[in-house]
């Protein structure tokens, strides 16, 4: 091969080709690497796609991480240039878009576990602290889902009225209230708990229920009725 020519996936053994793999034995036995390298194409003249594709990984610091990169960024990656920056890129935004779109029918919210699922791979990796409200119907479909706040979450900022004023508007009887923490650890801090408080509270004084305020963390939730911050059980 002559120094310059790009390897291309097709040039290297056949345990190494992603994309043949992914057509023989599925997508979801290719690791992040291949993957990452079916959206690259192609390599440079020292090493093929996949090869590429692992020193992307591991200099943006994992999958979490290259969801966060720029474009710059990824250009300033040796081996990447315009073409494979906006390719890769392109399959980050569209990982993005998936993730942010509901289906338009689901099942009834029955459980904390139900309700984080609507929400979770939307807020796990926010780097700001967001305040989402879902409102639901009488029997508990979803009837829209609003972001409310950005920033630190404390009792001061995030006013009851809001949430409520939003809830009357779109005639739900019930509000499921999220919040993420950057961090990851979604363990409530005393001003999330006195959030839910105030909450709860004005939700009794103008007839919509506050089923539950969920702490989003990275893969994993808090429930505050599960964990005895709301007294009663969530409606059937």
């Amino acid at each position: 091969m002559n120094p310059g020519t790009h390897l291309r996936i097709r040039d290297v053994p056949k345990s190494e080709r992603p994309r043949e793999r992914m057509m023989h034995e599925g997508a979801e036995r290719l690791s992040n690497a291949e993957l990452v390298a079916i959206l690259l194409r192609t390599g440079t003249s020292s090493e093929s796609a996949l090869h590429l594709a692992e020193r992307v990984l591991t200099q943006t610091g994992g999958l979490r991480e290259l969801a966060d990169v720029t474009l710059n960024e990824l250009m300033n990656i040796r081996g990447i240039g315009p073409a494979k920056a906006v390719q890769l890129f392109a399959g980050i935004e569209l990982g993005r878009r998936i993730s942010r779109t509901l289906p338009p029918e689901r099942k009834a919210i029955r459980s904390p576990r139900d309700a984080a699922d609507w929400v979770m791979e939307e807020m796990r990796h926010l780097k700001q602290e967001h305040f989402v409200c879902l409102f639901l119907n009488t029997k508990n479909h979803v009837l829209e889902k609003t972001c409310i706040f950005v920033g630190t979450l404390n009792s001061s900022v995030v006013h009851p009225r809001e949430v409520y004023r939003q809830a009357i508007r779109r005639s739900a009887a019930g509000v499921i209230c999220f919040h993420n923490h950057p961090s990851g650890d979604p363990s409530p801090s005393v001003e999330d708990i006195q959030v839910t408080e105030r909450l709860f509270q004005a939700g009794r004084i103008v007839g919509i229920e506050l089923i539950d305020h969920i702490v989003i963390g990275d893969g994993v939730f808090f429930s505050m009725r599960e964990n005895g911050y709301l007294p009663g059980e969530p409606r059937d």
